[in-house]
């Protein structure tokens, strides 16, 4: 067992959690608390490690001037590409329609009136994202202003340089002793994965599956549509790199992400490919990259919107236009605040879930088959990060002759 990779745990805790629902049914119920612990402990890191990781990556840049030439190119490319993947999201799962033929009584059946968040304008959403009080901001998990907060103390540290080394370094072990305690919660994440399923096959039967296929396909085809529509144009038209060219090269980076899940574990990779494949500049590719990994989840930015749509269509809820400004604006920042570590995705959707007024319970089924939307969704991710610096590389004549 020890053996095993995190991934294979999941899927072995899945399927045990199939076998014992079907086999108790509702006598396997009395699991239900591992599983609800499960959740309260990923909820538990969220606001760490969201804060903690936004200041340590912007501070890391160093070089103020840097940032304002360079990096408002790079990171105007990851906003826009964000937001553009978020929408393009949105537009597929409307159209496929993963979790529309659902009943929410397969899932959970309170009795209650599920409600979606009320709707705010695009000026009150800005407004909403600067905190009036950042100590409350931070103890109530409100996941935009904790981002904004830790935005502007990032851009001090950076400005303010060496007088404030020590104070950069204990933020940055701060960060790795966060991420630390994100790895010794996913380690448990195989027990709470069995103890969801088994509840929930236990108490519902094996109909709750039924939507995960097209629930899985959803994600692969709104990750393919921002390749297409979106990745091609600009590796055409701005990078003005041959597409045969392109796939040829970025194979290696993909199989890479494919395997670990992880941008972040995926950045060697990416730097040697994009420097000695690509011929783009290392003082580019060294900076752009890095904070891609961190700052630039295209994926992830898909992976939010079909799930948030998937769920409000199993619980019947209709979501505004407004409420679906709201949320690509939402999308955004949380997807720039999401590590580029596996799983890290669970953590911030059940926040984002929360924030949208919608229920989480359907959590504990998306965790079983997690492994295999992000598979998909970190390599769109890390795609997007040599997609966008190739394309600064162009504007900038920053390739190697």
């Amino acid at each position: 067992m020890k053996n095993l990779s995190m991934s294979a745990k999941v899927f072995l805790g899945f399927g045990i959690g199939i076998i014992l629902g079907l086999i108790f049914q509702k006598d396997i119920l009395w699991l239900q608390p591992i599983g609800d612990l499960f959740l309260k402990l990923i909820k538990m890191i969220v606001v760490p490690v969201v804060f903690l990781s936004i200041i340590s990556r912007i501070s890391s840049i160093g070089d103020i001037g840097k940032l304002k030439r360079i990096g408002t190119k790079v990171v105007g490319f990851y906003i826009v590409t964000t937001v553009l993947s978020a929408i393009i999201g949105l537009i597929v799962a409307h159209i496929m329609k993963p979790g529309a033929d659902f009943a929410v009584s397969q899932i959970v059946d309170t009795g209650e009136v599920i409600k979606p968040a009320e709707p705010m304008t695009v000026s009150q959403t800005i407004l909403s994202m600067v905190p009036d009080n950042p100590i409350t901001a931070l103890a109530t998990g409100n996941l935009m202003q904790i981002i904004v907060f830790g935005v502007f103390i990032g851009i001090a540290i950076t400005i303010l340089g060496d007088k404030v080394k020590n104070v950069k370094k204990v933020i940055d072990e701060a960060n790795v002793i966060m991420f630390k305690i994100t790895d010794m919660v996913m380690q448990v994440t195989p027990f709470g994965v069995t103890a969801l399923v088994a509840c929930s096959v236990g108490e519902y039967g094996l109909s709750i599956f039924n939507i995960l296929g097209k629930f899985i396909l959803t994600h692969y085809i709104g990750a393919f549509s921002v390749v297409l529509f979106m990745y091609v144009f600009i590796i055409k038209y701005i990078a003005k790199i041959s597409l045969k060219d392109f796939f040829t090269k970025i194979t290696e980076v993909w199989l890479v992400a494919f395997s670990t899940t992880s941008s972040s574990g995926t950045l060697p990779v990416s730097l040697r490919v994009t420097e000695e494949k690509f011929k783009v500049k290392d003082e580019l590719a060294s900076f752009t990259l890095p904070i891609g990994a961190t700052v630039n989840m295209n994926g992830i930015a898909v992976y939010y919107a079909v799930t948030v749509l998937f769920v409000a269509q199993v619980y019947g809820v209709e979501l505004s236009l407004m409420q679906q400004v709201m949320f690509i604006f939402m999308t955004t920042l949380i997807s720039i605040g999401t590590p580029g570590i596996p799983n890290s995705g669970i953590v911030l959707t059940i926040m984002l879930l929360t924030t949208m007024g919608l229920p989480i319970e359907i959590m504990g089924m998306i965790v079983g088959i997690f492994r295999l939307i992000d598979m998909i969704h970190t390599a769109l991710n890390v795609t997007g990060d040599v997609v966008s610096t190739l394309a600064v590389a162009r504007i900038e004549h920053m390739y190697k002759e």
